[in-house]
């Protein structure tokens, strides 16, 4: 209680005073109670969590036996967290020790709590290791910033995930900068005219590094290096990626930057890695997306997200224990499984080995112990992973080229054996038995089966992804798609050497087209059928193709599979001048980065395809291709997308002598491109999963 003189000549200094000193509306003074002497000023919560153990006894047991720092929090409408500190009975307490940690830990939660669901605009003197989600700039978020905050408000409204012992499930520390600042960028280095320009990537990227950033944004980046001390993703996150209508998945780069004790030489990566990302909008690659979905480049702006890398270093390298790719829509369901069940695919370490097309293990997050892959040993053996991608930690100061994994390392899984990982992840071949015993035994191959997490219930995987994938579905609107990474082991600044680490990294719609078919195409005549399949995605009818690219199975080899992509290519860019589409056929994985396990394509190469058909051989048999950035963008773009295993039957089936008996309009001896006098026809029931291919006459 204050008073003060009703007529003073000082009356509004003093009324001043008074609300500031006994309301608690200005700073909060910690003061020796004998002499009166000013022993600490906060400002703001985040100075009291910092100057908690360094107040006095003396002072600190005044404060808080009068209830001056929750009077002071309740003025500022902490209400919480002023409730908690009212309760505390500091008087009990003969040391303060416990009452100093528990007032930190409940800060710490506090501001957590707080924090999640809120996009922060970034502050350099407020930002530190327990804030998450900042923003710098007035500009958009860009997709993938708006889907890391949907996901964020998503986490927050179902705190049942707390309820996970020992587990943190959320997003990781994330600054975006926002497209304004892009914006900036291109005006202040006049980098328009280049960008625009028909210039090699490396030009593009060259003109880029050496341009400047805003000088203003480098005082805040290099607030943000200060705080951060694990290796840092720098991520595209562009106005058309991850829309609703025409998600583009995976066009730009990304980059990875390991963390250094000194925090220079640290920025300095920050801003190339950054000036990288602002250049990959121009690359060729992006220019071919642009033209394929009919947008301008010169429309498209770019923000960025920096991003904590999920995972743990060992000896010179960094990677989560797993990452994944889950949909809440399964095209290809097996057995038991139903479309609605959804899908994932995860691996050991880095989540760009599976969004690059390589070996991982699938399976559905509501049957999570009926795996494909693990049904035989000779298929398990020959289709789980067998190599993983781990950040570089001792590679400091590489300079960034158009390659984007130019730092990062492939290794073979039982590197991670050494680190632990293995412990969670893989079987053992015995090959005396000739069976797969769960968990390690020396000496013998190891393979990637998940089974300790899928089947002995080591950590939760299967029912997380069961429940976001249902909520992000729920709220979207759309069945969608996650990426996602864990690491099980502690981080050095925690006390329980149990805790484990769940992060959401991205979320985006899955593009489902409304054709109806209103046809059965089982009551298809066979003489008609070119192909035939159970295993179709997309949904409708397409008629107006006039042109077929096969590749030859009898003379088809793994090691010959580079060599069809460049004359591939040559004649999709024909046929994209011509303003020509057409159907694509050949054995293997369509786009993975492992060209043993198909044709390693992307996009841009194959762009005016309108339907891709993968047919297996006898020796060279692969699942179908889902859970990555080229197969999003199949979906996305509407292109129809069939599987065919090796032998004909009721179900399956390819005539493969009409194909080689009609002439050529060009032939090598990989594959064949054919033109008909009348359309091909294709028909598909998404629903069902089957569709047709109609030969011309």
């Amino acid at each position: 209680m204050g008073f003060i003189q009703k007529g003073s000549k000082t009356y509004s200094r003093e009324l001043r005073r008074l609300l500031t000193d006994t309301f608690g509306f200005g700073d909060f003074v910690f003061k020796n109670p004998q002499t009166g002497e000013e022993v600490a000023r906060i400002q703001n919560i985040q100075e009291l969590q910092s100057a908690i153990f360094e107040i006095p006894d003396d002072s600190l047991r005044y404060h808080f036996e009068r209830n001056h720092a929750s009077r002071w929090l309740f003025s500022r409408a902490m209400f919480p967290i002023a409730r908690f500190m009212k309760a505390i009975p500091i008087q009990d307490y003969e040391d303060t020790t416990p009452v100093r940690r528990m007032l930190f830990d409940a800060i710490v939660l506090y501001r957590k709590v707080k924090n999640q669901g809120i996009i922060a605009e970034f502050q350099k003197g407020r930002f530190d290791k327990y804030s998450n989600f900042a923003r710098i700039g007035e500009g958009s978020l860009g997709g993938k910033g708006r889907g890391l905050a949907f996901m964020d408000i998503m986490l927050k409204s179902h705190p049942e995930l707390k309820n996970y012992e020992n587990i943190h499930i959320g997003i990781p520390k994330t600054l975006v900068l926002c497209t304004d600042i892009f914006d900036e960028f291109m005006e202040n280095n006049q980098l328009h005219e280049l960008a625009l320009a028909d210039q090699p990537d490396e030009i593009i990227l060259d003109h880029f590094l050496k341009a400047h950033l805003p000088a203003w944004l480098l005082e805040n980046l290099s607030a943000f290096v200060d705080v951060v001390r694990k290796p840092i993703a720098i991520r595209s996150s562009s106005l058309l990626e991850d829309a609703h209508y025409q998600p583009f998945a995976g066009i730009y780069s990304t980059y990875m930057i390991p963390f250094n004790e000194q925090p220079a030489a640290m920025l300095n990566m920050l801003k190339s890695a950054i000036k990288a990302v602002y250049a990959s909008v121009f690359f060729r690659q992006s220019k071919a997306y642009m033209k394929a979905t009919s947008n301008l480049i010169d429309q498209e702006k770019m923000a960025i997200i920096l991003e904590e890398v999920c995972g743990t270093a060992y000896e010179g390298r960094f990677y989560p224990t797993l990452s994944g790719v889950a949909r809440s829509l399964n095209y290809y369901p097996i057995g038991e499984e139903e479309a609605q069940d959804g899908i994932a695919n995860v691996a050991l370490g880095l989540g760009k080995y599976i969004v690059d097309g390589g070996t991982t293990l699938r399976f559905s997050p509501k049957h999570p112990k009926h795996i494909l892959q693990m049904s035989s040993l000779e298929y398990a053996l020959r289709e789980t992973q067998t190599h993983f991608l781990a950040l570089d930690l001792k590679n400091k100061s590489f300079r960034l080229n158009v390659d984007d994994g130019q730092n990062l390392l492939k290794l073979p899984v039982n590197e991670a054996e050494k680190d632990g990982n293995l412990n969670f992840l893989a079987s053992t071949f015995d090959p005396v038995d000739q069976v797969l015993r769960d968990g390690l035994w020396e000496g013998c191959r190891k393979v990637i089966s998940f089974v300790h997490i899928l089947e002995n219930d080591v950590f939760p995987l299967a029912e997380i992804l069961a429940k976001i994938l249902a909520w992000g579905e729920q709220e979207m609107g759309r069945p969608v798609e996650i990426e996602f990474a864990a690491d099980l082991h502690p981080h050095e600044e925690d006390d329980s050497s149990e805790q484990k680490y769940f992060y959401l990294l991205q979320i985006r719609p899955i593009v489902d087209t409304k054709e109806m078919l209103n046809e059965n195409l089982d009551e298809i005549p066979e003489d008609q059928l070119l192909i035939r399949t159970v295993s179709a995605l997309g949904q409708g009818v397409v008629g107006d193709i006039f042109d077929l690219v096969y590749i030859k199975p009898e003379l088809f080899s793994s090691s010959s599979n580079q060599l069809c992509v460049y004359e591939i290519e040559k004649i999709n860019k024909q046929l994209s001048d011509e303003g020509r589409n057409y159907v694509l056929i050949g054995p293997g994985r369509w786009g993975s980065s492992d060209s043993w396990l198909g044709i390693p394509v992307r996009w841009p190469q194959i762009g005016n395809a309108r339907l891709i058909v993968e047919t297996g051989l006898s020796k060279y048999q692969i699942d179908p291709s889902q859970g990555t950035h080229f197969f999003q963008n199949l979906t996305s773009f509407g292109v129809h997308y069939y599987s065919l295993p090796y032998s004909n039957n009721a179900y399956n089936y390819i005539d493969h002598e009409y194909i080689n008996n009609h002439p050529a309009l060009f032939e090598n001896q990989y594959l064949k491109h054919l033109r008909f006098e009348k359309a091909l026809v294709f028909k598909t029931d998404g629903k069902k999963g089957k569709g047709v291919l109609l030969k011309s006459n």
